[in-house]
């Protein structure tokens, strides 16, 4: 087999180099990349006559997949793989795997982080410290005793609800899949307009599909509390950035803590919502920790190892 690494991973090369170790001793061949590749046609080049791809989570061009004939399998160093044409993987039968699980702990802590910074006005707070000035006009809310909408109560959704239950919170959620776990968890499903109307706080933690895209839009954003918080961890397109700026800057929304984005980050400078008033932003970073980054690389040559032992695991596609 011949596996090519298609970007960076955010680890050593030392790291890549032992990760590969394991698959040139039995004869496989590894192409590392340790910087981005920018243009598509050497892109394409490098991809020609791959077996495996490894990527991250830079949209794969159709054109990059088309130009790997002899493409099997694709191992996505990340959560979501809705940069990877779905279509046309099963169309050719290339199977796409995910980095599962890598991130849980990383993205419901930032979430916390985003959580805290609004309702404490932390952001805000270190410009009046730094200016010499004093709290007024910037007390905040506790956590304790709030309702926290938990939208997709998969891994990460169900460690939001643990941290959350620890703080003294309750739980609601809403998601296509009910699951015993989250119940456990102490999280109550009902309906997403039930959720969004009762909550003080709308977490989002579902993936990207064509029944979640822009799902947080105006209608949605008129059912929440005028003192609602939104927290988008999740992937960009789920929300109208435009309809939640204009919500926040209306003051129907009290605040939003917004990490992801229609694209990956650096995003323009007109971007709405980094103008828009009781926003904090992040630039897509909450999956990543030093921590996480060794994980997913592991998992990421680890679901190669089971796909090459007839054993596929973290399949997406």
């Amino acid at each position: 087999m011949h596996i090519v690494m298609l970007e960076p991973l955010g680890v050593s090369e030392e790291k890549i180099q032992a990760l590969a170790k394991s698959f040139e001793k039995q004869g496989h061949s590894f192409v590392p990349c340790y910087s981005k590749i920018e243009d598509n046609n050497e892109m394409m080049a490098k991809a020609k006559g791959a077996d495996v791809f490894i990527i991250a989570n830079t949209p794969l061009d159709n054109d990059v997949i088309n130009a790997a004939e002899n493409l099997k399998m694709i191992s996505v160093a990340f959560t979501g793989v809705d940069h990877v044409d779905a279509g046309l993987c099963k169309e050719r039968g290339i199977v796409v795997c995910n980095a599962q699980g890598y991130c849980t702990d990383a993205v419901a802590e930032l979430t916390f982080g985003l959580i805290l910074s609004k309702l404490r006005n932390i952001v805000p707070c270190d410009a009046v410290t730094r200016e010499g000035k004093t709290k007024d006009g910037l007390v905040g809310n506790e956590l304790l005793g709030k309702t926290v909408g938990i939208i997709g109560t998969g891994a990460i959704g169900r460690r939001v609800g643990e941290i959350a239950k620890v703080f003294g919170c309750k739980l609601l959620g809403y998601d296509k899949y009910q699951s015993d776990e989250a119940k456990n968890v102490g999280i109550s499903y009902t309906s997403l307009d039930q959720l969004l109307s009762e909550s003080d706080i709308i977490t989002l933690h579902t993936p990207l599909t064509d029944e979640t895209k822009l799902l947080i839009n105006k209608e949605k954003l008129a059912m929440m509390k005028p003192s609602a918080l939104l927290i988008n961890c999740a992937r960009g397109p789920v929300v109208d950035s435009e309809a939640v700026a204009e919500a926040l800057n209306t003051d129907k929304l009290a605040g939003a803590g917004i990490d992801v984005y229609e694209i990956e980050p650096p995003i323009a400078t007109d971007h709405p919502l980094l103008h828009a008033k009781n926003a904090v932003v992040t630039p897509h970073v909450a999956f990543a920790t030093k921590e996480s980054i060794q994980r997913r690389a592991q998992i990421t040559f680890d679901n190669i190892a089971a796909w090459m032992d007839g054993k596929p695991q973290n399949v997406k596609i």
